[in-house]
C-alpha cells in the first residue's frame, strides 16, 4: 500500500507511522509516497532523524552506528534528508536521541533545507521579472494571451472550440511563473514552521 502525505512536524509523522504499524501496516520504504507492507500489529517503535551525507561511506557508518544501538534503518538515502528507523532491541530506550538538543537539531536542519530550496527559485523568479517575461499587461488583460486570429469575434461552437483548445497554452504562456512564486512561498512557510518547532524543542529556549 502507498500513501501520500506531507509533514513538517517530525513528531506528528512518527505518531502517524506508529499508528499505521499498530493497525498492521509497517513502513517499508519512503520516496515520494510512503510504502507500507502488511504485517501483524506489533510494538515496534519508528523514529525519524534528519541528516544528509556527502559520501556513501559516511552514510553507511551512520546506519551501522544506529544498528549497533538497536535501531534498524528502514527508509531514506544519503541525500533524502529524512532517515527512518525502527527499534529492534527491546533493551534500548524508546528514542534514538541521547539528549533533547539532538532532537531539536533535526528541525534546524529541516528549516535550512526548506530555505535553500526556496532560495533556488528566487533567482529564476527575479530573472523572469527583469527580462519582462512576466507581462503586466497580459496579467491584467488575459485576452492578450490568446493568439488565435479573430478569436474574440467568433461566436457559438467556433468560439468555444478554439477557446477551449488554446486556453491551456494561454495559461502556460501567461501564468507559468506562478509555479515558481508558489514554490518560494510554500518552501518559506515550511522553513518558518520547522524553525518554530526548533525553537519549541530547543532546551536553551525552555530555561
Amino acid at each position: 500500500m502507498k500513501k501520500l502525505r506531507c509533514y513538517i512536524s517530525l513528531e506528528k509523522e512518527e505518531k502517524w507511522l506508529n499508528e499505521m504499524r499498530s493497525r498492521g501496516w509497517e513502513l517499508d520504504g519512503k520516496h515520494t509516497k510512503y510504502e507500507f507492507r502488511k504485517n501483524p500489529p506489533n510494538n515496534t517503535i519508528i523514529k525519524i532523524d534528519y541528516r544528509n551525507f556527502k559520501s556513501k561511506d559516511d552514510f553507511q557508518n551512520y546506519i551501522t552506528l544506529f544498528n549497533d544501538f538497536g535501531w534498524k534503518h528502514i527508509a531514506g538515502t544519503k541525500t533524502s534528508g529524512k532517515q527512518y528507523f525502527k527499534k529492534t532491541d527491546e533493551r534500548d530506550g524508546d528514542d534514538i536521541f541521547s539528549d533533547v538538543s539532538s532532537n531539536a537539531e533535526r528541525y534546524k536542519k529541516l528549516s535550512t533545507m526548506w530555505l535553500s530550496m526556496a532560495a533556488c527559485y528566487i533567482p529564476i523568479f527575479i530573472s523572469l521579472v527583469t527580462t519582462k517575461t512576466i507581462g503586466i499587461n497580459e496579467v491584467l488583460n488575459p485576452k492578450l494571451l490568446y493568439y488565435t486570429p479573430g478569436l474574440w469575434q467568433r461566436t457559438g461552437t467556433s468560439f468555444f472550440t478554439a477557446f477551449l483548445i488554446e486556453t491551456p497554452f494561454a495559461m502556460m504562456r501567461g501564468y507559468f511563473w506562478l509555479i515558481f512564486l508558489c514554490l518560494i512561498i510554500l518552501y518559506t512557510i515550511f522553513a518558518l514552521k520547522a524553525r518554530i518547532y526548533y525553537q519549541k524543542t530547543n532546551p536553551k529556549n525552555q530555561i
